[in-house]
């Protein structure tokens, strides 16, 4: 078996790394858009609950997460499919990241614009939707990227849910060819073009998307 057949067979799992990396990515997004849009209302009991649930799932490691959701709730009779546990565990550790990257991306909206729009009438609800989360969702590019970037380094998780992406497809030809240097090298080509990819699909949405007058973020 050559080097590119190697590489072919492992791509047999991009599909799936990818509907990980996406579905995790999206849950990680939604989620933690909404605990900072949440928190940014002042609202004190949920600001607090918000900070207890950031501080805790920054600081739960995510394969102790993802076994406690796959392998621990079907003991209290809930089955949880693979995908699912994923999103559950790696989706809710980015959303708790995110929630804080959004958060400084906030602060950085001037607050000038804020008080103008209040003075107009705008109720607050208003001013977060059409004055802070567009130049915020602009302002945390960066940070969105870095934690994309994380997710996609801990998609390989997936394999102990009996996910079949590139790690899965691995360990089976390593076990059968015994060539693990090069079947893992291939895998880390393979991760790398995927982030190069998505790097690029990002750095395209950026400028297309950036705030006029200011530098690409």
């Amino acid at each position: 078996m050559t080097f590119l057949e190697i590489l072919a067979q492992l791509a047999q799992g991009i599909t799936y790394t990818l509907i990980v990396t996406l579905t995790c990515s999206l849950t990680g997004l939604f989620v933690g858009l909404l605990l900072s849009s949440l928190r940014r209302l002042n609202m004190a009991g949920i600001t607090l609950a918000i900070d207890c649930y950031t501080y805790v799932f920054r600081g739960v490691p995510v394969l102790v997460l993802l076994f406690l959701v796959y392998f621990g709730l079907p003991g209290i009779g809930f089955k949880v499919p693979p995908l699912m546990a994923m999103a559950l565990s790696l989706g809710l550790v980015a959303s708790a990241y995110l929630a804080e990257v959004f958060r400084g991306a906030f602060n950085s909206v001037d607050p000038a614009e804020i008080l103008v729009a209040q003075s107009m009438g705008m109720t607050r609800i208003q001013v977060l939707m059409y004055i802070e989360l567009p130049q915020m969702l602009r302002f945390s590019v960066p940070g969105m990227v870095n934690e994309f970037t994380s997710v996609l380094k801990y998609s390989p998780f997936a394999y102990t849910v009996g996910i079949p992406e590139i790690t899965k497809q691995a360990m089976t030809l390593t076990s059968t060819t015994l060539r693990g240097v090069e079947v893992y090298l291939a895998v880390g080509i393979l991760y790398f073009a995927i982030y190069r990819v998505c790097l690029y699909g990002v750095e395209i949405l950026s400028k297309r998307y950036q705030i006029p007058g200011m530098g690409a973020a």
